[in-house]
This record gives structure tokens, sequence and C-alpha cells, in this order.
């Protein structure tokens, strides 16, 4: 993922006893002039923030007040919360406090807490203490320096999961969680350090200089400090739940058709959404329409035409927003053409904005095997996600840049063969094989490569989606169709007799007729239009065109079982109502 935003605490991390350090200050203009959004996250008051600093001109925004007041530097400010009430300041010049009073907090010395604790009990207030060393800090209820970020991005309309975050004391907790990348200074909290994924060495703030320019070499965050926010996909054998760090890695998921490979990276991205990630999913079948239901989701294409590049462009400008892109109504050539000017925008697009976190290509295969891969897809950002049956396709330059591989079931001898000259481990063909094609609908495998397997492969089994396909059930099981929207199976141009006027006399028939008779209906996509023409069932009509589309590259020798398979599983037939096909 790419590196946008750096969020920087104030005293005792880039400025000792108020005064800034020079030479941070000069590595914070070299970030923003890579475009870098640099925002100043403090306790201060905003006022006595820019008497110590000098003003707030060297930085894009600032976040005062433990999060309770943003400030632009043209003198734009927003305010979060209610001011101190004036009862409470009351009770504290009674009692003989001294404090500092701004927009929203209430500022004194840390061994004042247990007298203000009291009037806060006493007058029964909203308010909460905050401690940020010698310190203390009084402020509304849910105002943290994290929801202060949140409010100043959102203006911005970048991610926090594009920002690196330092800082130093108790009150950084919330800043460094909030952000991709926690970073905590090593002269600073030791409880802060516990929980941050880099503690940055040195006795003071000049060593923050060193370490902003040593991640603006990178357009991309540190990948070895990410990990933090995870996806669980399935419970292993041992009762572990299976998880998998979000870092922005190149993963692979494969398996045979119909294993369950789009629902198996269907989980994955439901939970990145859910997570605040951007996604953008390519849907060449038009697997992922159920991900609609998630906030922020938006489908394009599909049963609408498909939409211009700059309108994919401006959605994915939007953090909170992600897109499937359903390719399902086009031809093959029209796809091919598509994505070879949508993956190229899409990886110009995060060079500049790190919007979308993840790029899925489903059916991989056909896409992305040419030598013009490094065009359409930007190795060093990476965080692809591809689908594919046949990972050999792959180009050679595209299988070297995986990180990660999530295999379904397998029963290609030469595609196991090709998981293992990528994973580089010491098993042989023959110990996969036999894992990989007993995996049961409901099982996945991850595979040595990547540090959660752990040198192993490991098999597990897939949590529930949120968003599972629909069965239809009983829809159009027996309803009989006017004859004109049968189908007609046709051989040489002659019908081979009535029309099938309902799927069930559809499957009945298609049993009967030999392949050598239904290979023209295959190689026209006559089934799948059907099915997407008279019904309007293009989940189903996505999936009896990959069956077609495989038996006309030669990957499969019988379509009839196949597509029985297709119809019984959507619909809820069964092979006691007299619809079994020939295997």
């Amino acid at each position: 993922m790419k590196f946008g935003v750096l969020a920087l605490d104030y005293d005792g991390t880039i400025a000792r006893d108020g005064v800034l350090d020079p030479d941070v200050k000069a590595a914070i203009g070299e970030a923003r002039g890579c475009g870098i959004l640099v925002v100043l996250v403090t306790g201060r008051i905003l006022s006595d923030l820019k008497r110590v600093a000098g003003g707030i001109e060297f930085v894009d925004a600032v976040v005062a007040e433990n999060g309770a007041v943003l400030a632009l530097p043209n003198g734009h400010t927003r305010v979060f919360g209610n001011p101190p009430p004036p009862v409470f300041l009351d009770e504290l010049h009674r009692r003989g406090i001294q404090f500092e009073k701004g927009e929203c907090v209430v500022e004194a010395d840390a061994d004042s807490a247990p007298q203000i604790l009291s009037a806060i009990r006493q007058l029964e207030l909203p308010l909460v203490l905050l401690f940020n060393r010698g310190r203390l800090m009084v402020l509304p209820q849910a105002i943290s320096k994290g929801t202060g970020l949140q409010e100043l991005l959102n203006i911005f309309r970048v991610s926090p999961h594009n920002a690196i975050a330092i800082g130093d004391a108790e009150n950084d907790h919330d800043l460094l969680a909030a952000c991709e990348v926690a970073v905590a200074v090593g002269w600073g909290s030791l409880a802060l350090q516990k929980h941050a994924d880099e503690v940055l060495p040195g006795d003071g703030p000049n060593a923050v200089a060193g370490y902003i320019r040593k991640v603006m070499q990178s357009a991309r965050l540190p990948q070895d400090r990410i990990g933090r926010h995870r996806v669980a996909l399935g419970t292993a054998q041992d009762g572990r739940i299976m998880s998998l760090a979000i870092n922005g890695r190149n993963a692979l998921i494969v398996g045979d058709p119909h294993s369950g490979k789009s629902w198996a990276n269907g989980l994955a991205c439901e939970q990145m959404i859910l997570q605040g990630y951007c996604v953008c999913v390519i849907d060449p079948e038009g697997d992922y329409g159920s991900l609609e239901s998630l906030p922020g989701v938006v489908v394009f294409g599909g049963d609408d035409p498909l939409p211009d590049l700059p309108h994919v462009a401006r959605a994915l400008r939007h953090f909170d927003l992600s897109v499937v892109i359903d390719l399902s109504h086009e031809s093959y050539t029209d796809k091919i053409k598509y994505l070879s000017a949508l993956l190229p925008m899409l990886a110009s697009l995060r060079r500049t904005t790190g919007l979308p976190h993840r790029i899925v290509v489903d059916e991989a295969h056909y896409f992305l095997n040419a030598p013009n891969v490094k065009e359409l897809l930007d190795f060093e950002l990476g965080a692809y996600t591809v689908i594919t049956y046949r990972p050999s396709d792959l180009h050679p330059e595209l299988r070297r840049g995986v990180e990660g591989i999530i295999a379904k079931r397998l029963t290609s001898s030469h595609e196991v063969q090709t998981l293992l000259s990528l994973a580089g481990t010491g098993y042989t063909g023959h110990d996969w094989s036999a894992i990989l094609a007993t995996l049961a609908r409901d099982e996945a495998a991850l595979l040595p490569g990547s540090e959660e397997a752990g040198g192993e492969l490991r098999r597990f089994k897939l949590l529930p989606r949120l968003t599972p396909h629909v069965r239809h059930k009983t829809k159009y099981f027996d309803v009989q169709l006017p004859e004109a929207e049968g189908f007609w199976f046709a051989d040489c141009g002659k019908a081979l007799g009535p029309p099938a006027r309902s799927l069930q006399q559809f499957v009945q028939m298609l049993a009967t007729e030999p392949m050598s008779c239904l290979e023209g209906h295959v190689r026209r996509g006559d089934f799948s239009q059907w099915i997407a023409g008279v019904f309007h069932d293009h989940r189903l009509a996505s999936d009896i065109r990959k069956v077609e589309q495989r038996y006309r590259l030669d990957h499969l020798q019988d379509v009839r079982q196949p597509i029985t398979t297709l119809i019984q599983e959507r619909y809820g037939f069964s092979n006691q109502e007299g619809l079994t096909a020939h295997a």
C-alpha cells in the first residue's frame, strides 16, 4: 500500500521543551514536496502551538487539543465536542486548581487529577481524564487524537490505511492505533512501545528526521511493519483461527473450476471492506455482485453499460468506497480490451492517491498471460489478488511476484507442480496432490511461502460468508415457458425435437443428447445466452459461460454434467427428481 500520510505528535516526538527540531522541520518539507500529507497531532491548545512552533505553515494541517480542534494553515478551524461547562471551571477555581482552557480541553498538572476527578463526579459531567506525561487533559467523551485525525483525513479524502503515525506518550495510543503503521519513539513511553509496530531508536527528536527520509525512499508503506489488521479465513485443524495480515502482498487463489475460489476470495474482500480498505474487484463472470449489500460497495456493469474509466477513477478517489466491475455481459474480446485500459489506470491512480488498497482480478489466466503484464500491473506497490484455475497460464513475471497462495480443491497434477515451483519447498507433488485433491467445498489450504503458513501446507475450514450466494430453490423449476422462449436442441441446424420449456426439461434433454450434437451450442455459447436472455439469471449464466469457455479451450471434454450440477445447485434440484445427466 502506498505511503501517503505522515501523522506526527509534537512535544517529545519532534520538539523538545516546545522547540521544533530544525532537521525534522526540513524533513517534513521534503515529505510534503513528494506529495505526502503531513499532519501535526498534538494535545496542545492551538494558540499555544502556534506560539512555540512559530506558526503551523510547515505542515498541511493540525489536530490540536488531543483531537478536539482541527486547523488548516489558511486559518480554517473546526471544533468537535462542547466547550468545558462554566460550572466545572467555577468548581476548579473554587478548589484552587491552576489550569488552562482551550476550545474544548482543560489542561492542568497531572498531580491535580484526584481533585479534578472528584469535581467531575460531584457535578456528574460527561468528561474524561487523559494523561500526557506530567500534564493532565480533561476532554469530552469520545474525543481522542485518533478521532480527530480521522475527521481531518475525511476532509482531505485520504485513508488512515495509507498513514504512518509517530508518537511518544500516553495520549498517543489512539493516534497510533488509527494508522496503518504505528511508530513509537525509543525515548518515550514504554507502554506505547509495546503496542507499536516499530520502535524508532535514538535519544531525541532529531532521530525522527532520518526516519522520515528513510520511509520516503519507497512509494510503499514498510511492508514488514504491517500486520495489525487481519482477515480471518477459517479454522485450522488444531482449532486455531487461520488469519492473514493485510499487508499489501500479492496473493494467488487457485483451484479447480467450481471449487469455490471466488467464494473464498469474497470472504476476504468482505472483511477488508468492513475494516475500511478500498477494494476494486474485476469480476469477469458476475460472481461478486452480493458484495453490494455491504456499506460503501458499488457495482458497475452487469445489466448496465460498463462505466468509462474517468467514472471508475472518480468513485475510487473516495477511500470509503469499494468497486465491483461486472464484465459478465461482455464478449471475451471486449473484456480484454476494457481491462487493457482499466488495469494501467488503476495502477496510475494508486500511485497518486493510494487507492484502491487492493485490486482483485478473477479469471486471471485469460487476462494476465501476455508479455505486457508489466504494463498492466504495478509490481512495486503490489497488493493484487489473482484468481485462476490455471496458474501455469499466468505470465512468469506475475508468478514470480506472488507472495501468498491459497488453494481450493485442485486435481490437475500439472497445476500442482506449478504451485510447488512457486512455493519452493521440499514437498513432493504426491504429497500435495493427495491433500489438495481431497479438499472439501468448505475447505482450503494455505501454502508455504507466507509467514502465516510456517513453512507447512496448512489445511483449514472456511468461515461462513456475510454475503452468501442466494439459491433460488424452486423458481423456474417446472414453470412452462412459451414455445418461442424454449431452448431448441439442434444438430447442424436441424431441430432434434420439441423445445425445452423449463429448466427441468432442459436438464433432462441435455442428458440424452451426445456431445457431438451439443458441440455447436457450446461453441456459440447458446446455453449461457438462453439462461441470461430468458431467465435473467446472470449469475447462473456466467457460471455456464465458464463451462463453455473451458470446453472451447480443450480444458473440458463434456459439458453435460458440469452444467447439470450448476443448475441443480442453483435451484435446489436433486437427482431423485429425475435430473441426472450422463457423467
